[in-house]
């Protein structure tokens, strides 16, 4: 496990009251994100509809990181509830609110409550490329095989 880094976090109003991200075992990867949609008014997703659904929080994450959005696995396998985005990106120089847009891919209309855990937060460090441009690329075994051709 490497050292933590540091994020500056913020709530904006409509998120006051609600935890922060927090990882909910030693080892676990994400930070659970949580609605801060208004109490008393849950947000109703039908099936096959999507929404962006707030936090109420904003971050600064340092130069050379991002953040990445996930989908909670128990909200996939009870609901069939997930990130459409998945895995949603947020760089280092984006200050707005953190918005998880979820789809209901379930038979059911799925209700999301205030201070519900909506998805996960994993924090990476990035590292950039250097596009290089090439006349040709090395060979490989693999080739140009594209969808299933390694499984052959």
């Amino acid at each position: 496990m490497s050292a933590p880094v540091k994020v500056d976090i913020q709530q904006l109003p409509h998120g006051e009251g609600l935890a922060l991200p927090a990882y909910q075992s030693a080892h676990a990867a994400g930070l659970d994100l949580l609605a801060a949609v208004p109490e008393g008014s849950p947000l109703v997703l039908a099936p096959g509809a999507h929404a962006l659904v707030p936090t109420g929080l904003t971050i600064a994450l340092p130069p050379g990181y991002e953040a990445q959005v996930r989908p909670r696995s128990g909200l996939a396998a009870k609901h069939g509830v997930t990130v459409l985005n998945s895995p949603g990106t947020i760089d280092a120089d984006y200050r707005g609110e953190i918005g998880v847009l979820l789809i209901n891919h379930g038979a059911a209309a799925f209700s999301i409550r205030r201070g519900e855990r909506i998805a996960q937060m994993v924090i990476a460090a990035v590292v950039r490329a250097e596009l290089v441009p090439a006349t040709s690329l090395s060979a490989t075994d693999r080739g140009s095989g594209g969808f299933g051709s390694t499984g052959r």
